[in-house]
């Protein structure tokens, strides 16, 4: 089996309980734990499984993911993932002053508009917006 993703094996794991990995190495080199492991933790059900595969991180790739197929429940689950927001302004004053995100973040509070506005100013290279 090639090109298998995360979901493939979290698909297996919440739905189908078919085992990819049996006797198959290229499955067991693309099992990606972490990925797996963050999946599962968005489920109230299964976020302690996900969470004991988290600490037992040392544990080989083929006996994690058999311990997750066979301890949780067959059921559908689907979330998105959680992004994170854009903050207007935040790249401006992150270059204007050298600033990393949340040095930027502190910034924004304490500007005004009309300062941010002159900073916009002081940044504008020309050409199209």
């Amino acid at each position: 089996m090639a090109g298998l993703s995360p979901f493939d094996f979290v698909k297996t794991i919440n739905t189908s309980k078919k085992n990819l990995m049996d006797d198959d190495s290229i499955a067991i080199k693309q099992y990606n734990a972490f990925m797996v492991n963050r999946t599962l933790s968005y489920f109230p059900d299964t976020v302690l499984a996900a969470n004991e595969m988290n600490i037992n991180h040392h544990l080989d790739k083929d006996v994690q993911y058999s311990f997750l197929i066979n301890i949780v429940s067959k059921r559908n689950r689907f979330s998105k993932f959680a992004k994170s927001k854009k903050i207007a302004n935040l790249d401006v004053i992150k270059e204007y002053y050298g600033y990393s995100d949340v040095r930027a973040l502190e910034a924004l509070a304490i500007l005004s508009d009309e300062q941010i506005n002159t900073i916009k100013q002081k940044l504008y290279k020309g050409g199209r917006k």
